[in-house]
């Protein structure tokens, strides 16, 4: 449970850096905590359960394309986790489009990676 929490702490904290650098990604909500608190808290389910059993299934096609499907399932993570914090909650983080949601992807994965690092010294 710990690792969870740290994990979703690292999430929430790499996404409000990600919606302060990317400029097509938006909060909804009243509190931009809860936003970033509530979308970090789905990506990190959606991180644990249905990601690596994509991943599994994508295997085949992220060989041939040489890593650019894993992108594509980063991104489809990324676009699913709005729109369960929306529907429950009300709150969460927006993109204009797929490319935004592919550019917040990367920068969320590069941010949370470094914040990873950081937090295992």
């Amino acid at each position: 449970m710990k690792r969870f929490l740290l994990n979703w702490l690292v999430l929430t904290i790499a996404t409000s850096v990600t919606v302060w650098l990317v400029p097509g990604l938006h909060i909804i909500g009243d509190y931009s905590w809860v936003a970033y608190g509530t979308f970090a808290l789905f990506l990190a389910f959606i991180n644990v359960s249905i990601k690596p059993i994509l991943h599994i299934f994508m295997l085949p096609l992220t060989v041939l394309t040489f890593g650019l499907a894993a992108l594509i399932v980063n991104t489809f993570c990324f676009e699913i986790a709005p729109l369960m914090s929306h529907s429950l909650f009300g709150t969460g983080v927006i993109s204009d489009g797929f490319g935004w949601s592919l550019l917040g992807a990367i920068v969320v994965s590069i941010v949370s990676n470094i914040l990873n690092m950081l937090a295992m010294d």
